[in-house]
């Protein structure tokens, strides 16, 4: 396997915030009591239970944590990956999931990411492992990489047959069109490890940095990512692609935020400013979530995931929101939601815990 290796292409770090005194130093006692009576006041605020759950709990025959499913050409043949190597097989939509093994030395690979493109596959893990397969996932083979690749591989995009894109954990992107063999350097720089990765359609990057400082945008054609601060003093969580041509921000400690929409009439490319954000928005008041990824079912309804069982929907486009209550008891983190289409979605959790949707989130409003 062959990379083209270009001089990296370093980001500018962003200078950290100083920290700021502690509340005592600055407030008299007074000043501290009627804080805590205004914050005390709204702690009775809670957000409106969904009546009725549009998801079930699906049984793995693993305790591992997943983190990345896809399906073939066949809607009913899919695969999911996880830490500790583990891959799962569904062959009946993801009602049910067999473990598989994998060709490897290791059972300590974390398996990040997978996606297809018909029947052949692709998936990426660390430390450094690409695998391949022409066949549906029936067999794999090891792609190896380059000891001069950038940080590891995090994510894998398959495009066509025999192209794929793939991204380190550092930013370097790469592109193949001939099934693995070789591999051209689309951007490369050495920065801050990225933590969260988003992808759009047409190919634009959204990189949240590891210490959630700033974020990094790449877009098609450019030959190097563009930073960008953070406009709060929230540190950022995750990023992505809304389905109207918007970004979202989750903010650390919770909260969604969404980019402005551009008044001109450019592409979806063009819609939205990376740097005009509207006001968070806090699902609930007293904002003690931790969300961890949002996905849409469609341009209007969209899920937020987080820790602790936190399950929660908007069906207005995020202006609010409602809790899903049915799976708090649930014992795991969601660390993600993914729609494949409007009626097939998963929410992955740690502890080999999945949900899948099975209907329809307007129908269960109190």
């Amino acid at each position: 396997m062959q990379f083209s290796i270009d001089p990296f292409i370093r980001l500018t770090r962003h200078p950290a915030l100083a920290s700021l005194k502690s509340l005592g130093q600055r407030l008299g006692q007074g000043a501290i009591l009627v804080t805590l009576v205004i914050f005390c006041s709204s702690c009775a605020r809670t957000i409106a239970a969904l009546d009725g759950n549009p998801w079930q709990q699906v049984t793995l025959p693993t305790e591992q944590t997943v983190l990345d499913l896809a399906f073939t050409g066949d809607p009913n043949r899919g695969w999911m990956v996880g830490a500790n190597s583990t891959l799962l097989e569904t062959t009946d939509g993801g009602d049910s999931w067999s473990q598989r093994d994998l060709p490897l030395d290791s059972d300590r690979y974390r398996l990040s990411s997978i996606s297809f493109n018909d029947q052949e596959g692709w998936i990426v893990g660390q430390p450094s492992l690409l695998l391949h397969t022409d066949d549906g996932g029936s067999t794999w083979s090891e792609i190896y990489l380059s000891a001069q690749l950038p940080g590891s591989p995090l994510m894998i995009t398959a495009l066509a047959d025999n192209s794929a894109e793939l991204v380190t954990d550092l930013g370097a992107i790469y592109r193949t069109t001939d099934g693995g063999s070789n591999w051209k350097g689309l951007v490369q720089y050495g920065s801050d490890t990225i933590i969260n990765l988003a992808r759009s359609d047409d190919g634009r990057y959204l990189a949240v940095a590891e210490r959630g400082s700033f974020f990094s945008a790449y877009t098609p054609g450019d030959d190097t990512w563009v930073p960008h601060n953070r406009n709060s003093s929230r540190r950022l969580q995750n990023m992505g692609f809304g389905s109207d041509g918007r970004f979202w921000i989750l903010g650390r400690g919770g909260g969604v935020q969404f980019s402005e929409a551009s008044n001109s009439e450019a592409s979806n490319s063009e819609a939205s400013d990376y740097d005009n954000w509207a006001e968070y928005i806090s699902a609930e008041k007293r904002n003690n979530w931790g969300l961890l990824d949002l996905g849409y079912r469609t341009p209007n309804e969209l899920w937020a995931t987080g820790g602790g069982g936190t399950l929660i929907v908007s069906l207005d486009d995020g202006d609010t929101w409602l809790k899903d209550e049915a799976v708090d008891n649930i014992p795991s983190n969601f660390y993600r939601v993914l729609f494949l289409n409007p009626t097939k979605g998963f929410v992955l959790g740690q502890r080999g815990i999945i949900l899948k949707y099975i209907g329809t989130a307007e129908d269960s409003v109190a």
